[in-house]
């Protein structure tokens, strides 16, 4: 045989020195020490989970949920965490003078901009038909401290009631549609109100009172057959000729009716 195949084979060996003193194998620290901390913190959690109220946690939840908004007011309570969540805020309402003056005006500003809103959409609703517009001719709107006012009038040979009595006339039952329709925008009770011309003192009865009262009735029986909750209607009443619109006593425009929805939120 060859030399070549009698030869040994060669193995290096390479021999690695650590250098930096008496510290070895420092990494185990870190470990544990991240291994500690999560075992803090699971049973910091379990602690929490036991501690708080399911709204608390709710709250707690939506504070560290990131897709949404944080708008949050705290409140005091007695021992940790005894603050309440918006939830459970918004049915025990708020705690502080200042907290109730910004609900209290923010309520006050939305009830004012829905009251705007079914006047604009009164307004708007002029052009869809000639008879739609004739029916609106007969209406203004109006905001007062005690609501929005719908005022519902006679014009010059176009009553709102047939005969000088009680009974609608077809655009009062086109109108009270519509009414129907914009009131279901807001929530607000409703007051209905009539008002009459002045008659002659000739007449054997005095027609004024009952013809108002009546003829406001009769819009809470039309609004009703329209749909309208009549469990939102706070009153009925008739004022006869005591709140003339026109000057002249016996104008029919004088004839009137006057719907409010009257304000939830009283305005600063």
């Amino acid at each position: 045989m060859s030399r070549q195949n009698d030869a040994a084979p060669i193995i290096i060996k390479r021999k690695k020195i650590v250098q930096g003193g008496g510290h070895h194998g420092g990494a185990w620290k870190v470990a544990y020490a991240d291994f500690v901390t999560a075992m803090m913190a699971f049973f910091l959690m379990m602690w929490l989970l036991g501690a708080t109220t399911e709204s608390q946690r709710r709250g707690l939840a939506d504070y560290f949920n990131p897709s949404i908004p944080v708008h949050r007011i705290s409140s005091g309570g007695e021992g940790m965490f005894g603050g309440v969540d918006l939830e459970t805020r918004a049915q025990v309402g708020p705690t502080t003078p200042d907290e109730a003056d910004a609900e209290s005006g923010a309520d006050t500003q939305a009830e004012t901009q829905s009251f705007e809103d079914i006047a604009q959409r009164l307004s708007g609703m002029g052009g869809e038909s000639p008879v739609l517009d004739a029916a609106l001719r007969h209406i203004i709107t109006r905001q007062t401290d005690e609501g929005l006012v719908i005022e519902v009038f006679d014009l010059p040979g176009a009553p709102l009631f047939a005969d000088d009595g009680a009974e609608p006339t077809l655009v009062l039952r086109q109108i009270t549609t519509v009414l129907a329709q914009v009131f279901s925008l807001a929530i607000n009770p409703l007051a209905i109100e009539g008002h009459t011309r002045t008659y002659t003192v000739v007449q054997a009865s005095d027609p004024r009172w009952t013809l108002s009262s009546s003829r406001a009735d009769r819009v809470r029986q039309l609004l009703a057959e329209d749909g309208f909750d009549p469990a939102r209607v706070a009153r009925v009443t008739g004022h006869a000729d005591r709140r003339p619109a026109d000057a002249n006593p016996m104008a029919v425009r004088n004839n009137r009716l006057e719907l409010i929805l009257l304000r939830r939120f009283t305005r600063n």
